[in-house]
């Protein structure tokens, strides 16, 4: 039995709150309930849940924020979790300056101390943070689930070009009754 984390990345309000948020896109709003009731089958199944909250130090240097736009600001509204999206005592939280929540993070110990052997990815922004995510995690050994109805990005284009990416190069691109399949049976999922 193959064991599993799924990893909930930047689904916070500054991306997610259309009225709130600082850089929100729609998508990643509408993924929300399919990512709640992702994440309620994966505990079911088993499978360990690590929240990847993207959180700048205000005031600080940030070589992230020197090239895009301002956004998630620690300690503000902008870095909470979408509602109705919550972390249990089990589960663990990392925050990330970069866009993959591998770099900069512990990310990789706590998959290692837990014997992850497979990843779902989950959250926004496809083309970036998703992206950049997926490829660490495959580079670092670890299969590489994204089930694809929840994952989301502002640019349709986009958002196909880097699942068609991660489908053809780094792992799987899968519906998510598939996904949710993998995960209650453990079953291995090979490109």
């Amino acid at each position: 039995m193959m064991k599993s984390a799924v990893l909930v990345i930047d689904m916070v309000r500054d991306f997610t709150d259309m009225e709130q948020g600082k850089v929100p896109n729609a998508g990643a709003g509408q993924i929300v309930p399919v990512i709640a009731d992702f994440v309620a089958h994966a505990r079911q199944a088993g499978a360990v849940i690590i929240w990847v909250i993207d959180s700048h130090r205000p005031g600080k240097p940030d070589w992230e924020l020197e090239n895009v736009r301002a956004h998630c600001e620690g300690g503000t509204l902008g870095v909470e979790l979408a509602p109705p999206l919550a972390p249990l005592p089990e589960d663990y939280v990392i925050t990330k300056r970069r866009y993959s929540a591998f770099v900069g993070t512990d990310l990789d110990l706590i998959l290692r101390d837990n014997h992850i052997e497979r990843v779902f990815l989950t959250g926004t922004k496809t083309n970036v943070c998703i992206r950049a995510t997926a490829t660490d995690a495959f580079e670092r050994n670890y299969r590489v689930i994204v089930p694809r109805d929840c994952v989301a990005t502002d640019k349709p284009h986009l958002h196909d070009a880097n699942l068609e990416d991660i489908d053809k190069y780094m792992g799987r691109v899968v519906p998510v009754d598939t996904a949710l399949e993998l995960l209650r049976t453990g079953a291995a999922a090979h490109a």
